[in-house]
């Protein structure tokens, strides 16, 4: 895994899929200024990568995913660089959202703040049993800026969503899981075996099929149906004149496996 120089997170590019550590473990992984630049230039640049098919986001070592923004930075801050550092994690979240490939969370241990709305951005959360998700921050008396109050309510429902928000309540992985937090739950030190399996699936299949499929659904879910079918209907048309379509075809007719390359 390669370190991106003077910053605190990591790369690691394996067949069609990247994977983006955030290593600062001796602060569970916390975000500061620093990181949120890394990160948003990372993503900028992978965005463009014609054979990455398939992302994940993870922490190191085996205590965090993310604890949120670095506290101990934000006291520094007068509140134009505070201002300022919410605009930017707010548009680093929508950056992750907005990839245009799949994002896996591999949640690994806690994810609070940030954390929890880095996940949300994701479009699928893998936790080991250890994780701790929430959103915390009515209890520093400020709300949650990076996105949090908008994706919560869409993946849990308003009612829970409330809920988790008011009280700042932190929920285990089993409950994460239980209310639709969390897609699925795995065991401690496995969340990102798991997020890789699952990247291999996705990267086997038709790569411009996959991201199309992901525009639809994200336009989709915000309109209603008849809108929807719309979008769907104008994504299914942009993918009947490609190779790969045509390849998938013939590896079906003939009892192999595809072989796509995103044309």
């Amino acid at each position: 895994m390669a370190p991106l120089t003077g910053t605190a997170i990591a790369v690691e590019r394996t067949e069609h899929v990247a994977t983006i550590t955030l290593a600062r473990p001796d602060v569970y992984n916390a975000l500061n200024f620093e990181m949120l630049a890394a990160l948003r230039d990372l993503l900028a640049e992978l965005r463009f990568e014609t054979e990455l098919r398939a992302l994940i986001v993870t922490g190191a070592g085996d205590k965090a995913f993310c604890a949120g923004a670095d506290l101990k930075e934000r006291a520094t801050m007068p509140p134009e660089r505070v201002k300022q550092f919410i605009f930017t994690i707010r548009e680093l979240m929508s950056d992750l959202a907005s990839f245009p490939r799949p994002v896996i969370a591999a949640i690994n241990g806690i994810a609070l703040g940030g954390g929890t709305e880095m996940a949300l951005g994701c479009d699928i959360r893998i936790a080991s049993v250890n994780a701790v998700l929430g959103l915390t921050e009515t209890s520093l008396a400020i709300i949650p800026g990076a996105g949090g109050t908008q994706r919560l309510p869409r993946l849990v429902g308003l009612g829970k969503a409330k809920e988790l928000i008011f009280t700042a309540r932190k929920v285990s992985a089993e409950e994460a899981q239980e209310i639709g937090l969390v897609d699925k739950l795995v065991p401690a030190g496995q969340a990102q075996v798991a997020a890789r399996e699952m990247a291999s699936a996705i990267a086997a299949n038709g790569p411009l099929a996959v991201e199309m499929a992901k525009w639809a659904i994200d336009r989709g879910v915000e309109t209603d149906l008849a809108t929807g079918l719309a979008l769907e209907s104008r994504a299914y048309d942009l993918v009947i004149p490609t190779q790969d379509r045509l390849e998938g075809l013939a590896a079906f007719r003939e009892k192999r496996r595809p072989v796509y390359r995103g044309v």
